[in-house]
């Protein structure tokens, strides 16, 4: 049983900074790349980020760059988002997905949510 479950979400002000937390059980940790996702209301699901098994190779959308840092510890099973400068625009449920191959992901976490207040 797959398992992926986002957490370090909450309420910030503009400008301000928030590291999310996603932990993977029931696969091969190290043997997956895995994306940062997010969805607001009334819009479709958007990528954000993603990370090789290694953490090697990175990708990030134009709309976090700069901004987002994705990165992974395969000693904990956890890969992690970085975000800093923080605006209401980026307020949405964040979510974690995993995929044996790159781009593609077969599995979806439970999501946390971020509010961004002005």
């Amino acid at each position: 049983q797959v398992q992926l479950v986002a957490s370090g979400g909450g309420l910030v002000q503009a400008g301000g900074s928030l590291r999310l937390s996603c932990g993977a059980s029931g696969l091969t940790f190290g043997s997956y790349g895995m994306g940062w996702f997010r969805r607001a209301p009334g819009k479709e699901r958007e990528f954000l980020a993603g990370i090789n098994w290694s953490g090697g190779t990175t990708d990030y959308a134009n709309s976090v760059r700069g901004r987002f840092t994705i990165s992974r510890d395969n000693t904990k099973n956890t890969v992690y988002l970085q975000m800093n400068n923080l605006n209401p625009e980026d307020t949405a449920v964040y979510s974690c997905a995993a995929g044996r191959e790159f781009g593609v992901y077969q599995y979806w976490g439970q999501g946390t949510q971020v509010t961004v207040s002005s």
